[in-house]
């Protein structure tokens, strides 16, 4: 029993085709790559999967259980967090708000019935957060858009570690950053795996695939068309798998 699955996903826009049957799944505590070139259907089984859109056909189940989400609270409920490319951070304010934006904490009693957030409270809960998964996260009183690309991410993954308990979804989280905030970044990915957290890691970058990933699904044309394990696959295979150049690519694991 997969953690979280997909069967058949459909998905149309008018007369286009983003998904033809696409089949999906992680487990707790691995990293799945999601793979494919552009159009191939990538961010589509993101958003259905984490609420943000409803499939045309299929079925996605969740610890064995069928399941629909109609928002993505829904999928937030479960435990599921995303981190997409735009990372919905508010730049005017600092990390602390940033973490618990939707999620304040109040002060107990009148104070809280008043208004009156717990910033002691959130501001230690970030910390925690940010040193638990080594984000560099240097400044906790400064406004987000003034850091860098990769402390901002930082800021998103660990937002979506903090508050997930089963799946995180990162589409493109090393899209843009230098050499060593694509570290930071990967470094981040291992230890929310090595939490229990399935995650899935959307890229297009191949070596970061290789180098995090256990398994790595590869989608063309709206459909999962292969899986391999990472360990066992080389970069030429995934690459010849994504645009159709080698035979047999069926989705069967090897």
């Amino acid at each position: 029993m997969k953690l979280l699955e997909a069967r058949g996903l459909v998905r149309e826009y008018g007369h286009v085709r983003a998904l033809a049957g696409a089949d999906f799944d992680v487990d707790a505590g691995e990293v799945v790559a999601l793979i494919g070139d552009n159009g191939a259907g990538k961010s589509t089984v993101v958003k259905l999967l984490s609420g943000s859109e409803s499939p045309d056909g299929g079925e996605i189940f969740f610890e064995g259980n069928r399941v629909r989400f109609g928002s993505p609270t829904d999928a937030r409920e479960l435990g599921i967090e995303t981190v997409f490319q735009d990372l919905a951070l508010a730049p005017h304010l600092d990390p602390v708000r940033n973490m618990y934006l939707g999620r304040e904490i109040m002060r107990p009693g009148l104070l809280g019935r008043l208004g009156f957030m717990d910033n002691a409270a959130m501001r230690d809960g970030s910390r925690k957060a940010f040193d638990d998964l080594g984000a560099t996260v240097l400044d906790l009183a400064g406004p987000i858009g003034s850091m860098s690309g990769g402390q901002r991410q930082g800021v998103a993954v660990a937002r979506a570690a903090a508050w997930a308990s089963k799946v995180i979804f990162l589409d493109e989280p090393t899209a843009a950053l230098g050499v060593v905030q694509t570290r930071n970044v990967l470094d981040l990915i291992r230890r929310v795996r090595d939490n229990g957290i399935g995650v899935v890691f959307i890229s297009h970058s191949m070596p970061h695939v290789l180098e995090v990933s256990d398994r790595v699904h590869v989608m063309r044309r709206g459909s999962r068309v292969a899986s391999y394990r990472a360990a066992d696959t080389t970069m030429e295979e995934l690459v010849g798998a994504m645009t159709g150049a080698l035979d047999g690519s069926n989705g069967a694991e090897k």
